[in-house]
């Protein structure tokens, strides 16, 4: 991971507890082309992990945190993101395994931010 790289990933831990409640525990962060690409492990709080011991809980969980966390992005712009990039933010894909606590986030912006920052 580079220095961007490195502040997005804080960039979206402390996104996430702001909005969330509760940040992952780590977040790793790649650019590609115009994707920022973030792995996050220890997404789930301890009352989500009690949720996902039931079969039906893990599928609610699972849609909640997928879709929650699209809608979140949505109503509340990243400009911190856009800031340290310099470019700006299009949309977030986003999934998670439940049984593993890890997740991934695709963040997708206007311009190719692996160019830009691969020699930083």
């Amino acid at each position: 991971m580079n220095k961007y790289e490195a502040e997005f990933s804080n960039i979206v831990r402390a996104y996430r507890k702001r909005h969330m409640g509760k940040g992952p525990s780590q977040v790793r962060t790649t650019f590609c082309k115009n994707w920022a690409i973030c792995e996050l492990e220890g997404n789930l709080s301890p009352i989500e992990k009690f949720i996902a011991t039931a079969e039906d809980g893990k599928q609610m969980l699972r849609a909640a945190r997928t879709e929650m966390v699209k809608e979140i992005y949505k109503k509340n712009h990243p400009a911190e993101m856009e800031e340290l990039l310099g470019v700006e933010f299009v949309k977030v894909f986003v999934d998670i395994n439940i049984e593993e606590d890890k997740g991934m986030s695709i963040f997708v912006f206007d311009r190719d931010i692996e160019e830009k920052f691969k020699s930083e």
